[in-house]
């Protein structure tokens, strides 16, 4: 029996594909820097080892899974070639093992681990399902008949699978390190389209993807009348958002998600495209939205005192308006106070007035350091380009977090896709010591 080693385990998908592989009995280990990430939670908890990046790693007989972030020179993956142990990269890897599935592949530059998370929830009451989330969750399951995946565009991964069926939930440009731009993005996305081997639902009031051409039924849900599926009737609380389903205008059923913003409901319609088409019944598919969770870093709340901390993955434009759009909803009387950690330079540069635009939709907005990448450390703009561009926003750092506190009763949405976390960590640290002073 082989022993698949990780190189990059703690990536949000190589932690889930390992867990998945664990599940299913197999022996599982990994590698990556020494460093906490939230992703490395469930490794531990199923007592998978987790090693420092070291050449001594790799042994005879292994299956080496090697992460995109990773490139061929990487100490481990050199000396894999030199003995002899078979290196397969994470998308390749996965393409193949989804084979073995009715297999529901998501992407979309916004809302795919929203989605893919909301769609294992929803078929897994249906059926027996695997799944691969991008918040580093992932779960297998000896006897399943599907499985649902998230599929990341970037350097056009997803290439790497032939689905049964793909979800698209939009097309935007990001990841500006690799496209050239939103006709780049949609080629990638065409491309896909072309591998689909039962049907494309994707979201009709985007307008890229009504141009998408397939050799499979396309079918398209959303807010306009013109969709096979269309959501009307929304009716937005602070208890979550209640509306009514058409296809192809026919009364289909009545649904309510504890969930907010209208990213929420254009995910929701996804998955209710897909059960509908794989015949699983509304009943199934109220029952199982009545009782999600969620998954992590999206809109996670922690309440202290007087005051809501929300953790987010929000590290594009669209997804800082739709983080602060579901915050008003939910908490319609309370000031929003933004801290964001901006994510690569390339695409700090690239945004960088659609940032500003986005952030002052909330009250006060705070600025944290540019993380940068396992690809790319540095940059020629700094965070103060961004804090110019903001009226009223203020630059932070750890040390300096209590200057938060001066708003008493607020709500305090904490985004980025670095390690924003521990500004989080050091208010919640604050907050805590003065309850108790």
């Amino acid at each position: 029996m082989t022993v698949f080693h990780f190189t990059g385990i703690k990536g949000s998908g190589m932690s889930s594909l390992a867990q998945i592989l664990f599940d299913a009995g197999e022996q599982v280990q990994g590698s990556d820097v020494d460093k906490y990430f939230f992703t490395e939670q469930p490794l531990r908890e199923r007592n998978i080892p987790i090693f420092t990046f070291n050449a001594d790693n790799i042994k005879e007989g292994m299956t080496v899974i090697a992460g995109n972030a990773f490139s061929d020179d990487h100490p481990e993956l050199v000396r894999a070639r030199e003995i002899g142990v078979e290196v397969i990269r994470y998308h390749k890897f996965l393409g193949e093992y989804i084979g073995n599935y009715t297999s529901i592949a998501i992407t979309g530059a916004h809302g795919k681990t929203s989605t893919t998370g909301l769609m294992a929830h929803v078929v897994g009451g249906y059926k027996p399902t695997s799944y691969l989330i991008g918040d580093g969750t992932g779960a297998g399951h000896e006897n399943a008949d599907f499985f649902v995946m998230e599929a990341c565009e970037y350097r056009r991964h997803f290439l790497a699978y032939n689905p049964d069926y793909a979800v698209m939930t939009n097309i935007d440009f990001d990841h500006p390190d690799y496209f050239a731009n939103i006709e780049d993005v949609y080629s990638a996305f065409q491309s896909l389209a072309l591998q689909v081997k039962k049907a494309i639902i994707a979201c009709g009031d985007d307008e890229q993807l009504q141009r998408i051409q397939a050799k499979v039924p396309v079918v398209y849900y959303g807010f306009g009348a013109e969709n096979d599926f269309e959501a009307r009737n929304v009716e937005k609380t602070t208890e979550g958002t209640k509306f009514d389903v058409f296809v192809r205008n026919e009364f289909y059923s009545t649904f309510f998600i504890p969930l907010f913003g209208d990213h929420a409901v254009l995910n929701t319609l996804a998955v209710i495209t897909l059960c509908e088409y794989e015949g699983i019944s509304p009943d199934i598919i109220q029952e199982r939205l009545h009782t999600y969770k969620g998954v992590k870093r999206r809109f996670t709340e922690t309440d202290i005192g007087d005051n809501v901390l929300i953790d987010d993955y929000a590290h594009h434009p669209t997804e800082i308006r739709a983080t602060i759009q579901s915050a008003r909803q939910k908490f319609p009387e309370r000031e929003l106070v933004a801290i964001f950690q901006p994510h690569t330079f390339t695409r700090t540069q690239a945004f960088l007035q659609d940032f500003a635009d986005s952030l002052s939709l909330a009250d006060t907005a705070y600025l944290c350091d540019i993380f940068g990448s396992a690809r790319e450390t540095q940059g020629a703009l700094s965070i103060h380009d961004l804090a110019s561009l903001i009226e009223g926003s203020a630059v932070i750092t750890t040390e300096g977090i209590d200057i938060l506190t001066k708003h008493n009763g607020a709500v305090f949405l904490f985004m980025g896709a670095g390690d924003v976390h521990k500004f989080q960590d050091a208010f919640e640290d604050v907050l805590k010591n003065n309850e108790t002073a």
